[in-house]
Order: C-alpha cells, then sequence, then structure tokens
C-alpha cells in the first residue's frame, strides 16, 4: 500500500522540523563557547585601549580603571551607586583617580 501525498508531505514536514530543531541546538551551543571564549579574551581588558584593568574597592563599588590610558569603567548598577554617593563621598570617589 502506497501512502497518500498528505501522509508523505506529513512526514516530510516532521523530518525537516526535527532536523532543523537539531541544527538550532548546535548553534546554539556554537554560540554559547563563542560567548565563553570571547569572555576570557577580553575579562578586564580596557574596552578603549586593550591593556588590563586594575579593580579598585571604594565603599562597596567595584571600579575598573586602565593601566594605560587611566580610563574608569563601571559595571552594570555601579553608576547608579555612585550616583547615590552625598557630596562629600562623591568628592573623595573622584579625588582618587586625580594626579
Amino acid at each position: 500500500m502506497k501512502p497518500s501525498e498528505k501522509e508523505e508531505e506529513y512526514f516530510a514536514k516532521m523530518e525537516f522540523e526535527k532536523k532543523k530543531k537539531i541544527e538550532e541546538e548546535k548553534h546554539k551551543k556554537l554560540a554559547e563557547k563563542e560567548k565563553e571564549r570571547l569572555k576570557k579574551l577580553h575579562y578586564m581588558q580596557c574596552p578603549k585601549c586593550g591593556m588590563e584593568l586594575i579593580e579598585i574597592n571604594y565603599k562597596g563599588i567595584k571600579i575598573d580603571e586602565c593601566s594605560e590610558c587611566e580610563g574608569i569603567w563601571l559595571d552594570a548598577g555601579e553608576l547608579d551607586a555612585v550616583a547615590k554617593l552625598e557630596k562629600s563621598g562623591l568628592d573623595k570617589f573622584f579625588s582618587i583617580f586625580k594626579k
């Protein structure tokens, strides 16, 4: 007995969906590996010049300063924490980075 056209179409579609899902999982895994590789490559490196960042802990706020260009970098939420400092605390915060 020969399968009908609709059955053949259905099974072809099911096979395609299965293979598509397998490929999507492969791509997802590769993307995760690439993200991890890039994180290891760029971790604690200055986004501006590429040199090493030095972490400074000031009142529980971890600030990253570039060892070369002296750029100041803040992680997510740290700018809000700096903004909440009182004026005197803010002045002291900025005096850390003055030459």
